[in-house]
Order: C-alpha cells, then sequence, then structure tokens
C-alpha cells in the first residue's frame, strides 16, 4: 500500500463522519491492505454519463462525499452557463438512492440553483421529462440501472433532457477535479430549502402531463380493451410500478396482475439478486406466477424503469424470452406497417438504432422508406438524433429508436429510452396482432420468414478491480495489433476500429472513414453476413462481445453463433 493511499485512508477516517455507515466501515478494514486499496485506489470516474459505483466508504466508491463534490461541479458548469439556473432530480429504489438525491439537491440550492425533484421515487425517462417539462438546465437521476444491489449512480441530463455530451461532460469533469473531497462543497439546510421555495417537488400534473404523451404514442390503443389481453407484470422492486399499472389501466388493459414479492420497492433486490429483465433469473418469479395466471405476455420493467423484457406462451403452455433485438425489431415492424396502412406515418419518417443492434432492421426500414441513421452505443446518441431532428423543426419524422440491451422509444417527448412507453406499445402490439388471431411468437416468426432468420447474442466477461481494467485494456490493445483474420472458421472481410474512425477491408486494402464519434469499440465484420463487435462498458466492470449470424433456418444460424463464440472467447482468454 502506498503512502499516499495511506494517507487518503486516514483522511477518510478523520472526515467521513456524517454518515454513520461510513465510520463503520472503514474501521472494519483497517489493516487490510487490499480492501483499503480498492477503495482509494482511484476517484470514482465521471464518466459521459456521470458516476457508477458501488456505495460504500471511500474514492472510489458511492456516497455523499463523492455526490456532493460532483454536484458541486455541476453546479460549478451550471452557473458559468446558465442564468437562474434550475435541476430536476428523480431516484429509483436503491439502497441510499433518496439520500444521494437530497444530498445533491442541498448542494444545488447553496450554489443558488433552483431545483425540482420528485417527491417519491421515479423512473428515469420521467427525469428527461421533467428537465424537458420545466426547462431547466440539467437533471440529475440517481439510479445504478439494472446493476446489483451493492451499485449506485448518478446520471446526468442536459437542458435537451438527454444525457450529457461529451463536452460537457469533460466541462463538469474539470470542474470536479477543483473541488476538495471534505468541505469543497457548498450545503444548506434541505428543509428550509423547501419553506423558502427553492426546492420545489413536482406535482401530479407533471406526472399526468407526461403519461398523456406517453398515450399519444399508441397506434391501436382502441383495440385494447376488448382483446381480452391478460398480462403478468413485474417492477422488479423498482420504479416501473405505478406509471406502468397507470398507463395500463389508460388503455384498458384490466387483467393486470403484479408479482408480489417483486412490487414494492426494495433495494436489496432480494429475490432477484442481478435486477436485469435480460437476465431470465431475474424473471424466475414472473415465469413462475405465469404458471398458475396464464397471461399472454410477461412484462418486466428494471429499477429505474427505462428497460423493458417480455416473455410469451408458446404451443405448449410454457414461457419463451423475447430478446432485445426481437422485442425492438417486432415493434419497429408494428409501428411501421401500421401507421403506414392508417396513414399516420410522416413524410421522410426516420428511425434510429445504434452499431450494436439488430440489422434486420435495415431491411424493414428498406420495405416502408424509413431512413434509418445508426449511432454508438448508448441511448443518448439516440436521443442526439431526435434533438437535431427538433433543431431542424422536423421532429415529428421520428418513429422509433431502439438498442439490443431492451431499450425502446416512440415519440420525441423524452430523450432516453422509456419502458413505460414500450410497455404500453408491446401490450396494444400483443392485443392487436391477437385480435388477428396472431400470437407474438408467430408475429416474430413471421417477421424471421419476411425478413431472414437473424440470431443474436450478447456476452459479458466480468473483468473486475484495478487488475480488471488493465485486463480489458490489453485485450482490446492485441485484438487491435493482431486482428483476428478469421473468427469460427469464417474469414474476417472487414474491421472497423471506432476508436481510430477506420475501416479497412480486409481482402483489397481499402480503408474507409467511420462518421461517428470516436469510440473504443472493435467490429468484425465475417463471411455470410456474421460479425463479432467487442467493446469495454462505460458503466460495468465487464468487456462486452455482440454476435451477429444469418442462417436459412434458425438451426443453421445458431450452429454458426456457436462456432463464432467458442472461438473468440478463446481468442478473448477467457
Amino acid at each position: 500500500m502506498t503512502d499516499e493511499i495511506k494517507a487518503l485512508y486516514e483522511l477518510w477516517c478523520e472526515n467521513a463522519t456524517e454518515d454513520p455507515d461510513l465510520p463503520a466501515e472503514l474501521e472494519s478494514v483497517k489493516g487490510d491492505e487490499e480492501a483499503i486499496i480498492d477503495r482509494f485506489y482511484r476517484e470514482l470516474e465521471f464518466g459521459t454519463g456521470g458516476l457508477r459505483g458501488v456505495i460504500g466508504a471511500g474514492a472510489y466508491r458511492m456516497n455523499i462525499y463523492t455526490v456532493r463534490r460532483a454536484t458541486q461541479g455541476l453546479a460549478d458548469y451550471i452557473k458559468g452557463d446558465f442564468e437562474n439556473g434550475s435541476v430536476a432530480i428523480s431516484y429509483d429504489s436503491r439502497i441510499k438512492s433518496d439520500v444521494f438525491a437530497k444530498e445533491a439537491a442541498r448542494v444545488l440550492v447553496a450554489n443558488g440553483i433552483k431545483v425540482y425533484i420528485y417527491p417519491e421515487l421515479m423512473p428515469t425517462p420521467m427525469l428527461s421529462w421533467a428537465v424537458r417539462y420545466f426547462g431547466t438546465s440539467a437533471g440529475i437521476m440517481v439510479t445504478a440501472s439494472h446493476n446489483p444491489a451493492k451499485y449506485n449512480g448518478y446520471k446526468v441530463y442536459g437542458s435537451d433532457g438527454c444525457q450529457i455530451t461529451l463536452d460537457v461532460a469533460n466541462t463538469v469533469i474539470g470542474k470536479i477535479d477543483a473541488v476538495p473531497m471534505f468541505g469543497g462543497a457548498k450545503l444548506t439546510d434541505f428543509d428550509e430549502a423547501v419553506k423558502s421555495g427553492m426546492i420545489t417537488y413536482i406535482d401530479q400534473e407533471c406526472i399526468d402531463k407526461y403519461l398523456d404523451k406517453v398515450s399519444e404514442q399508441g397506434v391501436h390503443t382502441d383495440l385494447v380493451a376488448d382483446s381480452g389481453l391478460k398480462v403478468v407484470y413485474t417492477p422488479l422492486n423498482g420504479t416501473g410500478n405505478k406509471p406502468v399499472r397507470a398507463i395500463l389501466d389508460r388503455i384498458g388493459i384490466k387483467e393486470v396482475t403484479v408479482v408480489p414479492e417483486q412490487e414494492n420497492p426494495d433495494g436489496n433486490f432480494t429475490t432477484c439478486p442481478f435486477p436485469n429483465p435480460e437476465i431470465k433469473e431475474a424473471l424466475e418469479l414472473g415465469l413462475k406466477l405465469c404458471e398458475t395466471v396464464k397471461p399472454d405476455l410477461l412484462l418486466a420493467t428494471d429499477p429505474d424503469c427505462d428497460r423493458v423484457g417480455i416473455a410469451v406462451p408458446d404451443s405448449n403452455g410454457d414461457y419463451v424470452l423475447f430478446s432485445g433485438n426481437e422485442t425492438g425489431a417486432l415493434l419497429m415492424e408494428y409501428i411501421c406497417s401500421e401507421r403506414k396502412a392508417l396513414g399516420t406515418m410522416p413524410e421522410r419518417p426516420v428511425a434510429v438504432k445504434t452499431i450494436v443492434t439488430t440489422d434486420i432492421v435495415n431491411k424493414m426500414a428498406e420495405e416502408y422508406g424509413v431512413e434509418l441513421r445508426e449511432v454508438l452505443t448508448g441511448f443518448k446518441f439516440i436521443g442526439e438524433q431526435i434533438g437535431f431532428l427538433e433543431a431542424d423543426g422536423e421532429d415529428d419524422r421520428y418513429v422509433f429508436g431502439f438498442e439490443e440491451s431492451y431499450g425502446y422509444l416512440a415519440g420525441s417527448y423524452v430523450r432516453d429510452k422509456d419502458a413505460v412507453v414500450a410497455s404500453m406499445l408491446i401490450c396494444e402490439m400483443a392485443a392487436f396482432y391477437r385480435t388477428k388471431g396472431i400470437s407474438l411468437l408467430q408475429a416474430r416468426d413471421n417477421m424471421y420468414k419476411k425478413y431472414g432468420n437473424y440470431l443474436h447474442a450478447q456476452e459479458s466477461f466480468v473483468c473486475e478491480g484495478a487488475s480488471g481494467m488493465q485486463r480489458m485494456k490489453e485485450i482490446m490493445k492485441g485484438l487491435r495489433e493482431n486482428t483476428p483474420t478469421e473468427i469460427g472458421g469464417l474469414k474476417v472481410e472487414k474491421f472497423g476500429d471506432y476508436l481510430a474512425s477506420k475501416e479497412t477491408c480486409i481482402k483489397c486494402g481499402k480503408v474507409k472513414d467511420i462518421d461517428l464519434p470516436k469510440s473504443d469499440v472493435l467490429a468484425f465484420r465475417l463471411e455470410q453476413d456474421a460479425s463479432v463487435i467487442i467493446r469495454p462498458s462505460g458503466t460495468e466492470p465487464k468487456i462486452k462481445a455482440y454476435y451477429t449470424t444469418i442462417g436459412e433456418t434458425r438451426e443453421a444460424a445458431e450452429a454458426v453463433q456457436a462456432k463464432i463464440k467458442a472461438d473468440f472467447k478463446a481468442k478473448l482468454g477467457f
């Protein structure tokens, strides 16, 4: 342990006394060099989206001091760029989320910045909505999305309701770096700030108008009430329970059974250690309830209700989980085909997807005359495209955007993925097909028959701690310096390096520019229209690989995918 880390540990022991959990934790690791190093070997990094880390004591942890320091940096940025600055705040069900939200509000008000805060936990998209509704300078969402219970986070939004840009993030980081951890952040009393009017609780009118905007995104909502659709829903102990049930009630779905163990907020996520609708284990209680209720659809939203996963019954009565790519592609097909049939498709419609999201939508876009824009991973880049349209007075051209990680958005009223509108549209889509005698499983099969059997998989490799960060860097460096010529028996035809902004044709040697912001992403385009894309996660200690294969049958695509996954995993050394 270095003298610097030892000094930091002692500094925290002396000063981190306002939250009683922190002195107790610091005392518990006394003499444990590995535990101390893990808490102090680096500061919790303010990335492009904000903070995310394990809750606890230390510079590399989420606690009131790291939150205060980050908020003081944000306040200094706002004071420099806005007159009469204001910030909207929301928070989810995670441990200390309400505490961190109030601490952020205390710092902002002490800096003369007006705060609008929800009186109870609310989803991430409703934070984006509040920023736009009140016209605030920025927004703060306290959440760690779908991470395990030991994590929390702090996402910052710009005045457009989208997560802040890289340029703004770099400015805020510079401001944060100038703030001492202890004593550097200004503070005021929360209750006094409420009395003075500098902190305003967001009222029901704002919430109702959000739900109005969600309702407006419906295509065939008039058919839902008489469809007889039955739904089992789990908010996974998060923020979705009230708004999702409210929107389903609005469109006439009365038979909604909520998983009782996961209905109410619980930051410990006792029944789902990984509260992520991408993971089958998180849906186990919902699937078990389906055996009794026998619904047409299982819905599961993550803790901050910006992602939604689904399962549908097959002919045997078992429930089949859909991937984010499948649900997103089905929604794209449904929205485009039905809006075109109804004559409600805008002129020159635009859809947006990320680079790791299914290419089946390329064919859909061609089918329905939709301009498809492709962006880097991260929904803020989809929100950015909506912003470009809005700047030209053409935001009504935007019809749909999604990413493979279960995030979807129809409409331009918010600038982040929204599981409330996605839940509504998924149920509406299921109800519509039900009136046609078609199940969602049959609709998926019809989609593959029409466009081809696209098969996608995502694999995450955990790399925790300082050694994990170094390993991820070495993996990416190795792939750049020793680029594979084949993966799983398929030749690499093109190699894209999004950090260098170059794509190289392996056969002819031609190099073309990648017209996207620089990002640590590598893409291998293989024979048979297969691909492998790899990137380090920006929010978790993971490196992620995305696989695409296409076959004449699903079985053929699965066989090719299995070979590619096994070979690429070996190449990474896992």
